[in-house]
């Protein structure tokens, strides 16, 4: 169905994002419709149907409140761009737009890419059979790899961020982030974040760090191969081991112990654990990862400041009115994540 003036869509301006598309976009041929992607708690994500039925997603910040830097749509667009001639599969860029009097706010737009994203075991087992799961763990590693192998100075993302000094700076901003937007007390949070504070590992050179890694942050086809990677908003320059922390935090492969995080996609056999992933990192990379457990736990923390933003949000009214019975399971995750890191640090000494 095709979307107009009088067809209300959240956060698109659909006359005026219209009219812009149709002077801007190569090809691109009103009308339009717009469909939100489901998915994700930040920048809002829609498909875009023009009338000879080509698609694009455009993304714009969340409505609302937002957070510091991270909704920063030039920033994103200039990562995107970046990356188009690199080993990292990304979305082709179609057009940013930076007048606040289009749509109120900065937006981009990319050429639709057709794949999975999967954010749930029955998607997973739906989409992929087993080798092409087999496949996805694989293909996912290398993939988280080849971004920390970038070269930053022929991406033009050598300015990114300062080079130095990761995870004290990330320390600072989401414990920052945290004293902004927390909900209630939460002394692990604190603890854990002094503790991390005195423990930081020394970091080698400098390389794109995505921020948030994992499969579904990212589009496969059905052979498992990482077509797609999405989601590049708290992207920036530091130690590529966070990611690989990171990533331990949000995958539960099978036989893995469960994690703070609650996705299930890559629970069905055939996915690897998280032990092979990380083996397999090591071995593409060429990295020492005999420190991944102050990563992981760093990655534990961050989630708990990540999630309880999500949560102050929500509280607030970013997604209307709410029981905040509802929302419980947020402050759960918040709990469970600042415990985690809590016992891992424990359990390093």
């Amino acid at each position: 169905m095709t979307t107009d003036s009088t067809t209300p869509v959240p956060g698109i301006d659909v006359d005026r994002v219209t009219a812009w598309l149709t002077a801007n976009v190569d090809g691109a041929l009103a009308p339009f419709s717009f469909t939100p992607i489901a998915g994700g708690h930040s920048n809002l994500t829609m498909t875009v149907v023009g009338a000879d039925g080509r698609r694009f997603v455009l993304r714009r910040p969340p409505l609302g409140h937002v957070l510091a830097s991270a909704h920063d749509m030039g920033r994103e667009h200039r990562i995107i761009s970046g990356l188009q001639s690199s080993a990292v599969p990304v979305p082709p860029i179609a057009g940013m737009c930076t007048d606040p009097d289009v749509n109120g706010t900065p937006f981009y737009v990319m050429d639709f890419v057709d794949g999975h994203v999967l954010r749930n075991a029955e998607e997973s087992s739906a989409a992929l059979n087993e080798a092409a799961r087999d496949n996805a763990s694989r293909s996912l590693v290398d993939t988280m790899a080849a971004i920390h192998r970038v070269d930053l100075g022929a991406a033009g993302l050598n300015e990114l961020g300062r080079h130095e000094g990761y995870i004290a700076r990330q320390l600072k901003r989401w414990y920052g982030q945290w004293n902004q937007g927390k909900t209630r007390e939460l002394a692990a949070v604190d603890r854990v974040h002094d503790r991390l504070l005195e423990r930081i590992p020394e970091q080698g050179p400098a390389t794109i760090v995505h921020g948030d890694y994992r499969l579904d942050n990212c589009m496969v086809n059905d052979a498992g191969d990482v077509i797609a990677v999405l989601d590049w908003e708290i992207c920036t320059l530091g130690d590529p081991l966070a990611d690989l922390g990171l990533l331990q935090v949000y995958w539960t492969g099978p036989g893995d112990a469960d994690s703070a995080w609650t996705g299930s996609a890559t629970t069905p056999t055939g996915f690897w654990n998280r032990a092979e992933l990380a083996t397999r990192y090591a071995e593409v990379s060429g990295r020492d990862i005999s420190r991944l457990d102050f990563y992981v736990a760093f990655a534990y923390w961050k989630l708990a400041c990540i999630l309880e933003g999500v949560y102050s949000r929500y509280l607030g009214g970013a997604l209307g009115e709410q029981d905040p019975a509802s929302l419980d399971a947020f402050k759960q995750q918040v709990d469970a994540a600042a415990a985690n890191a809590d016992r891992l640090l424990e359990e390093m000494e």
